[in-house]
């Protein structure tokens, strides 16, 4: 892999383990995004409180470095959630790839609720629905359903990410891949 996947989506959809497993695979650093939230922004989540644009903006300006920084590709876990974000990171690195784990609210409620170490609490879950702009038609997107195995969804993205390689991912590659 030799261009930068964001692996996105709402709270509790599996970024994280995916990226770390198509990092692996693939052979480059992961960036986990969450790691580059101020301290009031980890606050305001760990106390319920959404986050608002103005809130991302610097986060989404260290995203955009870490992706200029690296142009042998990384696999950086960001929810994207708005196409003004995913537009300000495909603007720091064209031909940016995305990955969207799908996920019900349901299973994304249950899923963070479970998590008892992360600072993100579970009743922001439905806020970032409401804040959710589907990435499904924008160029270079890859959806995959955010319950089947680890293995699975890793084997789909990096087959992916193959043919990508192969056939220059021209910027209209679009895919919907579900169990």
């Amino acid at each position: 892999m030799n261009r930068s996947v964001v692996f996105m989506g709402v709270a509790g959809c599996g970024k994280s383990s995916l990226a770390a497993a198509v990092a692996l695979a693939q052979g480059v650093p992961l960036v986990e995004g969450d790691d580059f939230h101020s301290a009031a922004n980890r606050a305001k989540m760990s106390q319920g409180i959404a986050l608002n644009d103005e809130d991302r903006d610097g986060w989404l300006n260290i995203l955009g470095e870490q992706l200029q920084a690296a142009p042998q590709g990384i696999a950086l876990t960001c929810s994207a959630l708005k196409r003004q974000y995913r537009d300000r990171l495909r603007k720091a690195s064209p031909g940016l790839l995305f990955v969207f784990l799908s996920l019900s609210r349901e299973a994304a409620q249950s899923r963070v609720a479970a998590r008892a170490s992360h600072f993100f609490s579970a009743n922001l879950v439905e806020s970032q629905f409401a804040v959710l702009e589907s990435p499904v038609g924008e160029p270079n997107v890859l959806q995959v359903d955010a319950t089947a195995s680890l293995a699975q969804l890793q084997s789909q993205v990096s087959a992916w990410l193959e043919l990508g390689a192969h056939v220059g991912c021209s910027g209209t590659a679009h895919a919907s891949i579900r169990q």
